[in-house]
Parts: structure tokens; C-alpha cells; sequence
């Protein structure tokens, strides 16, 4: 029976919370992964076990993940409508105005749309954001810029998308990874950034999404991009920032409602014996 008494072993039969097989030989318990799988839980750090408690290797993914892209099904489909709305929004093949975008068209991905605004090449800051990209960073981020879902090693990518994204112009489409940690699963998604023209007609704003597969937990969740896809758009021409800004016009008088104008009319000059309201004062 090896160092363990049959007083010992009573003991700890009894004491412990699920059923363990003793070794009687080997003068020791269960393994660590079979405790485990007793248990209905996972191992330490990357390790998890099977129904034989064998290793498995945790970087497999889920078969409802997507595969490689990290894109579940379900919104695969919703960014297929996604970008079908914004094709629909295209006149004659051209890119969209802001003012074109109804949120109806998008409800699928509300939570997950921005609306965002270049304000330098290769950056661009949100202006609209859903409520999914809030639990994302775990704070509010209208005003941000759209590299701040990014690590920074990848920002420099993201940059280089947003100026053929705007200049081209041309869709972006990025994979992303976001490494667990405490508190924060592993999280796998995509990035999906269409351009968009302002009121002035230039190519200044996007619209896009943030799709996400896993519990976000603990914010801020910052992204790796492990791969892009950049697709020019046909047919679409393109406006320099600001060129399509035209002069305020002259405001014109409405028949019926202005007022007639009066002439303009010199000030008579002071009568004799009135002082005048300004005078010339020599030191």
C-alpha cells in the first residue's frame, strides 16, 4: 500500500469533492487533467483535456468560429447585407453620401456600425459609434481614432488601408485577432471600413463595422490584423478633399416678404450752433 495507510486513504476518499480513483500501486491519486475534467472545468494556463484526458491543443477553433477569418456564419451573412445596403446606396456606381445612409438599412449590425471621418491621411477619427464597439474598448469612443482598436504594431497598416480606402477609393476588409488574458477570452473577428462622401461631395467619411466572435470581457481589446483585403471600386470618381466646396451664395430677397431698401443717404451737415457728437481734439 506504499506510505498511504487505510486510515489515510478513508480520510481522503471522503473529503474529496468529486470521485477520484486512488492508486494503490503507484502510491498516488488521479492526474492532474483527469481532476480537472472531474471537475467539468479546464486546465491551467493553455492546456485543456478530453473525455480520455488527453492534451488538446486550445489555438483549434471552434467549428461555429468560421475558420481562419474568425467570422462566425451568422455575421458573415449580416456583412453580406451590409455591404449589399451600401451597394444599393451607389447612384451610377459612385460612392455614397453620408446623408444617403439610413440606419433601417444596417439594423442588423447596428451595434456594430461606426460612422467615422478623415481628418488626416491615413487617419480617421469616429464620429457615430454602436454600442458593441463601446463594450469592445469598455469605454466611450466617439471621437477616437479608428487605430485605437488596434495594437500598435498594426497601425501603421491600418493607415496605409485608409489612404486607398479614401483616395482610390476602395473597401477594406481586415481579419483580426485579439490574444486572451485575464479576464479577456481570445476573441477573433473583422473590420470592415466603405467609403462614404460628405455633404460637400468629397471622400471624407466611412462607414464600417466591428464583428466579433467571443465574450469581449475586460476592456480595452485591441486587435491584430491577420489579414486584409482591399478592393478598388469601379467607376467611382474621385474628389480631393475640400474641392467640392463651393462659396457661400449672396442671399436673395423673397418678393412679398423683404422689406424695401432704403437709399443710403449722407448726414446732413450740423446746424449752426449744435455741437457735433465727434470733434477733432489737438495735443
Amino acid at each position: 500500500m506504499g506510505r498511504y495507510s487505510c486510515h489515510t486513504l478513508a480520510t481522503v476518499w471522503h473529503v474529496l469533492p468529486i470521485p477520484v480513483r486512488i492508486d494503490l500501486e503507484a502510491g498516488h491519486g488521479t492526474t492532474y487533467a483527469q481532476r480537472v475534467l472531474a471537475r467539468g472545468g479546464r486546465a491551467r494556463g493553455a492546456r485543456q483535456y478530453d473525455d480520455r484526458g488527453d492534451r488538446k491543443d486550445m489555438t483549434t477553433r471552434d467549428k461555429n468560429s468560421g475558420g481562419a477569418g474568425g467570422t462566425s456564419p451568422k455575421h458573415a451573412a449580416a456583412l453580406s447585407d451590409f455591404i449589399a445596403y451600401w451597394q444599393r446606396m451607389r447612384r451610377g456606381g459612385d460612392v455614397p453620401r453620408r446623408s444617403d445612409i439610413d440606419p433601417r438599412g444596417i439594423e442588423a449590425l447596428l451595434t456594430n456600425a461606426f460612422i467615422a471621418e478623415r481628418i488626416a491621411p491615413g487617419l480617421a477619427r469616429m464620429r457615430i459609434a454602436g454600442s458593441h464597439l463601446t463594450d469592445l474598448m469598455g469605454m466611450e469612443v466617439r471621437g477616437m481614432p479608428l487605430s485605437a482598436f488596434l495594437v500598435p504594431a498594426h497601425r501603421d497598416a491600418l493607415s496605409l488601408h485608409l489612404v486607398r480606402l479614401f483616395d482610390e477609393p476602395a473597401m477594406v476588409r481586415l481579419q483580426l485577432l485579439s490574444p486572451g488574458g485575464i479576464g479577456a477570452p481570445e476573441l477573433t473577428g473583422e473590420m470592415l471600413i466603405l467609403p462614404l462622401r460628405s455633404d460637400l461631395g468629397d471622400i471624407s467619411r466611412a462607414l464600417g463595422c466591428i464583428v466579433t466572435t467571443g465574450t469581449p470581457g475586460r476592456g480595452p481589446r485591441r486587435f491584430d490584423i491577420t489579414q486584409g483585403r482591399i478592393t478598388p471600386l469601379e467607376g467611382a470618381a474621385h474628389v480631393p478633399q475640400g474641392a467640392g466646396e463651393a462659396p457661400p451664395a449672396r442671399p436673395q430677397a423673397v418678393p412679398g416678404f423683404a422689406e424695401p431698401q432704403a437709399p443710403l443717404e449722407r448726414s446732413a451737415a450740423p446746424r449752426k450752433g449744435e455741437r457735433p457728437y465727434l470733434r477733432l481734439v489737438k495735443s
